[in-house]
């Protein structure tokens, strides 16, 4: 079958290796050249591909399920697994991967780019080519690709095929940040960490986290409210440094004696939890043989990290479902695909738009509020006054169980709430004392 993939993000390059392994001829279509012959890589229009990124364990299973190759071109491009160390009857755990998103875009488009199936072409996709009711192609730059599958794994901001299915739902998450990519310098040790992925702390009013990256490189992140202007200086660099180094634990990471800056202060903004399906009002497939995937079915607050994970459990999904060459009912696939999506990937987007509400309100000062089902977070936070509630916040936090499960620990955490016991504050700075940090360095 001849298969034509908008996006050559990791959800295209991921379903299109894949699919070519499988016996397809693929061509995907990006209006992104790749990485220049020196090996920058700017990738234009994507505003995260800078901005800190994790490889959870199901992405290393995806991985090893299809492109088993890639895990270990990771490793020796510099990747490093994350893992959870043994404890009591818990063996040591492999929770995912710690590599900068250029790094794993790069590997996996040369993978793709290897495979004899697969056929990368740069330029701008104008519309799907219908045909009898289905799709028929792309129309890329005034000429035709012709294809008997066309899937749009041209991300949250993509258009295609915009008026073949129904509105989605979601809003912005309430929340902006700022990134910036350090290095180890030779003989340097790593900074303090918290977690397998690095440091992470949610102080009142805004987050910070330090995130272990490939290459003895890491990525660090100030998140804040969208409307809090005044956080918004930590854009400006000698801000950013400033506060980076009156906030414990971040300040041993980026001492300029551990480590130097590689990139600028990176701003990222317009979070929003969306969620589309691919059925139009009526409920039907609109047209055949066009399937949407990625981020244009699902996106969530990036500071949880499941974005990709989300995308890439979509792609390894639908290619099960389209199998190998033979005929197949295109209709039938895209109607099992939406309903697995809708069981599978939509809890994470509604997880999303319950508990990132609930922030805004707990960053503003609000209290918990148990005339109400408690959000997720606050059943995790629970769990550092009875441990024992692990047993169901560990497995949803991985993403092995999906948010339904933590159903089972919220009456043992609203007794916990109803005592009067509230999650400690971390040390460091208060929102206003990073306002003030901000405002002597003249932002």
């Amino acid at each position: 079958m001849r298969v034509a993939i908008v996006g050559a993000g990791p959800t295209g390059l991921y379903a299109a290796t894949a699919l070519a392994r499988h016996g397809h001829e693929v061509t995907v279509v990006d209006r992104d050249p790749g990485p220049a012959p020196g090996g920058d890589w700017e990738r234009k229009g994507v505003m995260q591909f800078h901005h800190p990124h994790g490889l959870r364990r199901q992405i290393l299973t995806a991985l090893e399920a299809e492109l088993p190759e890639v895990r270990d071109a990771l490793l020796a491009a510099g990747a490093e697994l994350c893992i959870l160390p043994a404890e009591g009857s818990r063996p040591e755990t492999v929770v995912g991967m710690a590599c900068r998103r250029e790094v794993f875009e790069l590997v996996l488009r040369r993978t793709a780019a290897a495979e004899s199936g697969v056929t990368l072409r740069c330029g701008h996709v104008e519309d799907v080519l219908r045909s009898r009711g289905r799709a028929a192609g792309l129309r890329v730059d005034g000429a035709e690709v012709a294809a008997d599958l066309v899937l749009n794994a041209s991300g949250r901001a993509g258009r295609i095929g915009d008026d073949l299915r129904a509105p989605g739902t979601g809003r912005d998450c309430g929340l902006s940040y700022v990134s910036r990519q350090y290095e180890l310098l030779p003989g340097a040790e790593p900074g303090p960490v918290n977690a397998p992925v690095g440091l992470i702390s949610r102080m009142p009013g805004y987050f910070f986290a330090v995130f272990l990256q490939d290459n003895r490189t890491l990525s660090t992140t100030f998140c804040r409210l969208s409307t809090d202007r005044e956080l918004a200086g930590l854009r400006v660099t000698e801000a950013f440094e400033a506060a980076a180094g009156a906030v414990p634990g971040f300040a041993e990471w980026t001492d300029p004696a551990r480590t130097r800056p590689i990139t600028a202060v990176l701003p990222g903004g317009h979070l929003h939890n969306a969620y589309r399906g691919q059925l139009d009002e009526e409920g039907r497939v609109a047209l055949p043989g066009l399937i949407h995937l990625g981020d244009a079915v699902c996106t969530t607050n990036p500071t949880a990290g499941r974005g990709i994970t989300t995308s890439v459990l979509q792609a390894q999904h639908l290619v099960s479902l389209i199998g190998g060459p033979g005929s197949r009912d295109l209709e039938t696939v895209t109607l099992e695909f939406d309903r697995w999506c809708a069981e599978q990937i939509k809890p994470w987007f509604d997880d999303h738009m319950i508990w990132d509400a609930e922030q805004l309100r707990q960053w503003a000062g609000a209290d918990i509020d148990l005339s109400r089902p408690l959000a997720s977070g606050y059943i995790v936070e629970a769990a550092q006054a009875d441990p024992s509630l692990m047993r169901y916040v560990g497995p949803y936090l991985s993403m092995q169980a999906l948010p339904a499960t933590l159903a089972a620990a919220e009456p043992r955490a609203r007794e916990i709430y109803a005592g009067g016991w509230r999650a400690p504050l971390p040390t460091g700075p208060s929102r206003d004392d990073l306002v003030s940090l901000i405002s002597r360095v003249g932002v």
